[in-house]
């Protein structure tokens, strides 16, 4: 059954593009966000303003849409499992959701898929006695297997088997773009992370030491065909994505087993969508890092490079269409993230952007072969994405390729340099 009303919770940038592609799919595209000026509002076949957990709120855009998606994974999946009792179809399905809207989850989802990955545990283990390994056991498992014994009174906070400093501590939900994130280097940081925290609400995880960061977007239908996209690079700047190469610079054995490791975790659970899996790679091999469901900053770049973008993608999905083609179009392509880089453009006080950086913005503009993205963000901050530019490649010889796309970027950084730190 083909739908041609879909609903989106969320109006940032994922939306806009979602909201770009509509229209040539013959999809009417609704969105609930809370503000009339965000960036897919405009773009929007109607809007409901209202927060993003406002169980209402979403009633009422149900009733427009024959489906609902979502343009984050930060979701109150217990109430809007009251709306897929009424009967609201939502895509992912909700019993997709649960198992990756928190890194817990998605740590204990690898281990029981037996998915390469760091090495971790919650962060409450280190309150434990010490014979407690890291080996990525629920919660609820370790409960069982203490059974009865009598708790320690006032232990003192110890790593468990399998992990050393420096280790990754990780808030379980709600971190983006390096928030929710602490690098802990020794005892002393640990006691002050669980002085401030609940510790059921973190995970702790190896450092991993990897020589390339990776990202491989895919995709399943509602008849379980899943396709992948080009497994790309990415480029972290202060913990947000800087710039993604597309195709990624690895041996075809890398990419076919990142293929493997998207298609067995999309089928197992069913899923239903667009997905993206951040990937380390070093000598440990491949391990997935972090579960995006959800069109991805990482695949930007399909809008120009590929035959159907991701976000006409998940449309096509969601709307019971047919997929397209996720393969390359072109020899390659460089997205950048466009981050706010001038503290003039943002210091007033009043949390309005004063800089529009229109010269910058027309400079890139007319770069060979770029295809500039301008979310038209209301607000902004050192840091923050406001857009994106894509630069096709031309050179078929993946070397050559990435020194032309390294040539690129810093032409680009000639007009858009990297916000400092704060």
């Amino acid at each position: 059954m083909l739908l041609d009303s879909i609903g989106i919770v969320g109006g940032g940038q994922l939306a806009l593009m979602l909201a770009e592609e509509a229209p040539a799919l013959g999809v009417a595209l609704h969105v609930q966000t809370p503000n009339a000026n965000d960036p897919a509002a405009p773009l929007a076949s109607s809007l409901e303003l209202a927060a993003l957990d406002d169980l209402q709120a979403t009633r009422r855009l149900s009733r427009r849409c024959a489906a609902i998606s979502f343009e984050n994974e930060w979701l109150d999946l217990a109430a809007l499992e009251e709306l897929a009792a009424e009967g609201v179809q939502f895509v992912p399905e909700l019993s997709c959701l649960e198992q990756l809207v928190s890194k817990r989850r998605q740590r204990e989802l690898l281990n029981r898929l037996d998915l390469p990955a760091p090495r971790w545990c919650g962060l409450e283990a280190v309150l434990q006695p010490r014979r407690s390994k890291c080996d990525g056991s629920s919660e609820s498992e370790r409960r069982s297997d203490e059974g009865e014994r009598d708790e320690p009174s006032a232990p003192v906070p110890q790593l468990p088997e399998g992990l050393a400093f420096p280790v990754m501590a990780k808030a379980a939900t709600g971190g983006y773009d390096g928030k929710g994130t602490r690098v802990l280097h020794q005892k002393a940081d640990l006691e002050a992370l669980l002085a401030a925290v609940d510790p059921h609400d973190w995970i702790l995880e190896e450092l991993v030491a990897f020589e390339l960061e990776l990202a491989q977007l895919a995709c399943r239908d509602r008849q379980g065909r899943v396709q992948c996209y080009p497994l790309v690079q990415t480029h972290q700047h202060q913990h947000v994505c800087d710039w993604v190469l597309a195709p990624a610079p690895v041996p075809h054995a890398v990419q076919a087993q990142a293929r493997n490791l998207a298609a067995s975790l999309l089928t197992a659970i069913g899923y239903v969508g667009m997905v993206s899996l951040e990937l380390f790679y070093g000598r440990a091999g491949l391990q997935v890092n972090e579960i995006a469901p959800r069109t991805h900053n990482a695949g930007h770049f399909s809008i120009e490079a590929c035959h159907t973008s991701q976000f006409a993608q998940h449309l096509r999905i969601v709307a019971g269409l047919p997929m397209g083609d996720a393969a390359l179009k072109l020899p390659g392509a460089l997205m950048v993230n466009l981050l706010g880089f001038d503290a003039a453009a943002f210091d007033d006080g009043t949390g309005a952007t004063t800089g529009d950086y229109l010269g910058q913005r027309q400079a890139l503009a007319d770069l060979p072969g770029a295809a500039l993205h301008w979310y038209g963000k209301q607000g902004g901050g050192l840091g923050r994405k406001l857009g994106h530019l894509t630069l096709t490649l031309e050179s078929p010889d993946p070397q050559a390729r990435v020194a032309e796309a390294m040539q690129k970027l810093e032409q680009v950084r000639q007009i858009w340099p990297l916000p400092q730190a704060r």
